[in-house]
């Protein structure tokens, strides 16, 4: 079965960084986009970044651009999430999400979803 791990989450200063991965099984990793999305308490899931199946093309929520990367190692089943000059409003659950077709910010068109990490953004 498919299985999402992320994983790299903490608590972290603000201005300070993160690097979030998420190692993916059970599927062909180079066959799907990854998307990374988040959730804070009382929010709804929003989109934070994607990346397609060869890493070509990425898309970023305004909220984050300039500040976040997301990059894939295929070789490793793996999609990172590199997370600078983070802020108090950074803080949520960070999940990752496949998705077998291009990139999306649209949280309902993914297959399949992690568990997800915690990332804390201490003022």
């Amino acid at each position: 079965q498919v299985q999402l791990v992320e994983s790299g989450g903490g608590l972290v200063q603000a201005g300070g960084s993160l690097r979030l991965s998420c190692a993916a099984s059970g599927l062909t990793f180079s066959s799907y986009a990854m998307g990374w999305f988040r959730q804070a308490p009382g929010k709804e899931r929003e989109f934070v970044a994607a990346i397609n199946w060869s890493g070509s093309s990425t898309s970023y929520a305004d909220s984050v651009k300039g500040r976040f990367t997301i990059s894939r190692d295929n070789a490793k089943n793996t999609v990172y999430l590199h997370m600078n000059s983070l802020k108090p409003e950074d803080t949520a659950a960070y999940f990752c999400a496949s998705r077998y077709r291009g990139v999306s910010s649209a949280r309902t068109l993914y297959d399949y979803w992690g568990q997800g990490t915690q990332v804390t953004v201490s003022s």
